[in-house]
């Protein structure tokens, strides 16, 4: 009997499963690699990465939030966002203080410096959105950002996770 790769098992009917791009998820970080690095260098000039400057708006967002408020709201785990968060610290963009309600916790508090910064930013990724809605049309972008929206939900996380044979938990779920 001729055994048969995993991803015949899983392919929809019709769909070779090797085709490139078939992959969701390596479809997905493709295009978040591309776009982050047409972002990145929109923002050149005025010295932030994509991913500091989306620390620094949500920041400016909530106000104060936790570094666990923080996180969850980016998607990200703990210990990237506190990678992240370094050289936003060292350029004092961004303090990170004890939370006086709960000394376990730190809050993390956009400074003057950081506030300045972000604003001087805006510019440049407002034509880095012109920019990709020109490149992939207005409504289209539309469209993504909220097919986008409802996988980073956790209604398409859960749904994902019960989807799957035999799984406990993800770090989805966690």
């Amino acid at each position: 009997m001729a055994k048969r790769k995993i991803s015949e098992s899983v392919a929809a009917p019709g769909v070779d499963p090797d085709a490139v791009g078939y992959c969701n998820c390596l479809s997905l970080r493709k295009a978040v690699r591309r776009v982050s690095q047409l972002y990145d260098a929109a923002l050149a000039p005025c010295g932030l990465k994509s991913t500091q400057r989306s620390i620094l708006v949500h920041i400016a967002r909530v106000g104060a939030p936790t570094s666990g408020q923080l996180a969850s709201m980016l998607v990200m785990d703990r210990g990237a966002l506190a990678h992240n968060l370094k050289p936003l610290e060292r350029d004092k963009f961004i303090s990170v203080l004890v939370d006086t309600e709960d000394r376990r916790s730190r809050r993390i508090i956009l400074t003057d410096r950081g506030k300045a910064k972000l604003e001087e930013s805006n510019e440049l990724w407002a034509l880095a959105q012109a920019g990709f809605e020109t490149a992939f049309g207005p409504e289209q972008s539309a469209a993504l950002r909220n097919s986008l929206h409802h996988i980073v939900g956790d209604a398409f996380a859960e749904i994902f996770n019960q989807s799957m044979p035999s799984q406990k938990s993800s770090p989805a779920a966690a």
